[in-house]
Protein backbone atom coordinates (compact mmCIF):
# COMPACT_ATOMS: atom_id res chain seq x y z
CA UNK A 1 0.00 0.00 0.00
CA UNK A 2 1.41 3.33 -1.07
CA UNK A 3 1.66 5.82 1.78
CA UNK A 4 3.00 9.36 2.00
CA UNK A 5 2.85 10.88 5.47
CA UNK A 6 3.76 14.53 5.95
CA UNK A 7 4.80 16.07 9.25
CA UNK A 8 6.44 19.20 10.60
CA UNK A 9 3.80 21.79 9.87
CA UNK A 10 2.59 24.33 12.40
CA UNK A 11 2.27 27.98 13.33
CA UNK A 12 5.34 30.15 12.86
CA UNK A 13 5.99 33.88 12.92
CA UNK A 14 7.05 35.74 9.78
CA UNK A 15 10.77 35.30 9.25
CA UNK A 16 10.77 31.96 11.01
CA UNK A 17 11.62 28.48 9.78
CA UNK A 18 10.03 25.07 9.54
CA UNK A 19 11.21 21.72 8.25
CA UNK A 20 8.63 19.46 6.66
CA UNK A 21 9.16 15.74 6.27
CA UNK A 22 7.37 13.20 4.10
CA UNK A 23 7.84 9.55 4.95
CA UNK A 24 7.13 7.20 2.06
CA UNK A 25 6.33 3.52 2.00
CA UNK A 26 4.85 0.87 -0.25
CA UNK A 27 6.70 1.77 -3.42
CA UNK A 28 10.17 2.23 -4.85
CA UNK A 29 11.04 5.58 -3.31
CA UNK A 30 14.55 5.70 -4.78
CA UNK A 31 13.09 5.44 -8.30
CA UNK A 32 10.55 8.19 -7.82
CA UNK A 33 10.57 11.92 -8.39
CA UNK A 34 9.34 13.62 -5.25
CA UNK A 35 7.64 16.98 -5.00
CA UNK A 36 6.11 19.37 -2.52
CA UNK A 37 2.95 21.24 -3.49
CA UNK A 38 0.90 23.72 -1.53
CA UNK A 39 -2.73 24.72 -1.56
CA UNK A 40 -4.00 27.91 0.01
CA UNK A 41 -7.72 28.66 0.45
CA UNK A 42 -9.36 29.79 -2.79
CA UNK A 43 -6.10 29.31 -4.72
CA UNK A 44 -4.93 26.67 -7.16
CA UNK A 45 -2.52 24.00 -6.04
CA UNK A 46 1.02 25.21 -6.63
CA UNK A 47 4.19 23.20 -7.23
CA UNK A 48 6.71 24.41 -4.65
CA UNK A 49 9.72 22.18 -5.32
CA UNK A 50 10.66 18.88 -6.90
CA UNK A 51 13.68 16.59 -6.72
CA UNK A 52 14.65 13.76 -9.04
CA UNK A 53 15.15 10.20 -7.88
CA UNK A 54 18.89 10.65 -7.35
CA UNK A 55 18.66 14.26 -6.17
CA UNK A 56 20.62 15.41 -9.18
CA UNK A 57 17.86 17.63 -10.53
CA UNK A 58 15.99 20.11 -8.34
CA UNK A 59 13.46 22.76 -9.26
CA UNK A 60 11.75 25.50 -7.25
CA UNK A 61 8.86 27.85 -7.77
CA UNK A 62 10.09 31.42 -8.23
CA UNK A 63 8.18 32.43 -5.11
CA UNK A 64 10.35 30.23 -2.86
CA UNK A 65 13.76 30.32 -4.54
CA UNK A 66 16.48 31.21 -2.09
CA UNK A 67 14.25 30.50 0.92
CA UNK A 68 13.21 26.85 0.61
CA UNK A 69 15.39 23.77 0.14
CA UNK A 70 14.17 20.35 -0.92
CA UNK A 71 16.24 17.26 -0.12
CA UNK A 72 15.81 13.53 0.15
CA UNK A 73 17.27 10.58 1.99
CA UNK A 74 16.74 7.45 -0.07
CA UNK A 75 18.00 5.26 2.80
CA UNK A 76 15.17 6.58 4.98
CA UNK A 77 12.54 6.87 2.21
CA UNK A 78 11.99 10.46 3.24
CA UNK A 79 11.86 13.80 1.46
CA UNK A 80 12.27 17.10 3.27
CA UNK A 81 11.40 20.72 2.71
CA UNK A 82 13.41 23.24 4.71
CA UNK A 83 11.54 26.54 4.75
CA UNK A 84 13.33 29.68 5.90
CA UNK A 85 12.36 33.34 5.96
CA UNK A 86 8.71 32.38 5.94
CA UNK A 87 6.13 34.93 4.85
CA UNK A 88 2.39 35.14 5.51
CA UNK A 89 1.78 34.27 1.86
CA UNK A 90 3.46 30.90 2.45
CA UNK A 91 0.45 29.90 4.55
CA UNK A 92 -1.09 26.79 2.99
CA UNK A 93 -1.54 23.07 3.27
CA UNK A 94 1.68 21.49 2.06
CA UNK A 95 1.37 18.17 0.27
CA UNK A 96 3.97 15.62 -0.64
CA UNK A 97 3.68 13.91 -4.02
CA UNK A 98 5.46 11.02 -5.67
CA UNK A 99 5.73 10.36 -9.39
CA UNK A 100 6.57 6.71 -9.34
CA UNK A 101 7.20 4.21 -12.13
CA UNK A 102 4.86 1.23 -12.40
CA UNK A 103 4.24 -1.46 -14.99
CA UNK A 104 1.38 0.72 -16.21
CA UNK A 105 3.54 3.83 -16.58
CA UNK A 106 4.21 6.75 -14.29
CA UNK A 107 1.66 7.19 -11.51
CA UNK A 108 1.22 10.08 -9.08
CA UNK A 109 0.47 9.55 -5.42
CA UNK A 110 -0.33 12.16 -2.78
CA UNK A 111 -0.11 12.56 0.95
CA UNK A 112 -2.83 14.11 3.11
CA UNK A 113 -0.92 17.32 3.72
CA UNK A 114 0.32 19.31 6.68
CA UNK A 115 -0.84 22.81 7.56
CA UNK A 116 1.67 25.65 7.62
CA UNK A 117 0.49 28.96 9.04
CA UNK A 118 2.73 32.02 9.03
CA UNK A 119 1.32 34.71 11.24
CA UNK A 120 2.31 37.07 14.01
Amino acid sequence: QVQLVESGGGLVQPGGSLRLSCAASGFSFSSSTMSWYRQAPAKERELVASISSTGGSINYADSVKGRFTISRDNAKNTVYLQMNSLKPEDTAVYLCAARRPTVYGTVSSWGQGTQVTVSS
